[in-house]
């Protein structure tokens, strides 16, 4: 049986710049959402991805780092941040493109599972950078927003 991967929505995209809905019941058609945005993330070679990068404007985001377990996002809220640094990133809306911003060194986020029961988790380095970076777009931010002038943002050489 082959899956349709959800498409990913670029830059311009409107549904890209809307403060995403807070999930209210946690049921069959976000569970289908949650496994078809797995897949998407897996397709895309990506390392997290929110509900509107596939043009669905939920507070939903899936991240799962190299070779560590899959973490599920629901109505996910940033409570705490803490130290600032500069980090490189990417994002699969806007694609052919690597960025400098500053993002904060750890931050605890606070959020529902699968089941709905909420969890908190503490993220370091590239989870705390990814858990950002979700959140952001959960809240109509892509990362390109943050960075600071034109010698900042740089296109990607060709991939051999």
């Amino acid at each position: 049986m082959s899956v349709a991967v959800l498409k990913i929505r670029t830059l311009p995209d409107p549904v890209l710049r809307q403060k995403a809905k807070k999930v209210t019941k946690i049921d069959g058609s976000v569970q289908k959402l949650i496994d078809d945005m797995i897949d998407a993330m897996h397709t895309n070679a990506g390392v997290g991805l929110a509900a509107p990068q596939v043009g669905v404007s939920l507070r939903v985001a899936v991240i799962e780092m190299p070779g560590e377990e899959l973490i599920t996002l629901i109505n996910p809220e940033i409570v705490k941040r803490q130290g600032e640094k500069v980090v490189q990133e990417a994002c699969l809306s806007v694609p052919g493109y690597q960025g400098e911003i500053n993002r904060a060194v750890t931050v605890k986020v606070k959020a529902q599972d699968r089941q709905g029961k909420e969890f908190r988790l503490k993220g370091e380095g590239l989870l705390a950078q990814a858990l950002e970076h979700e959140i952001d777009h959960l809240n109509g931010i892509v990362y390109v927003d943050h960075i600071e002038g034109p010698d900042k943002l740089w296109k990607l050489s060709e991939q051999l």
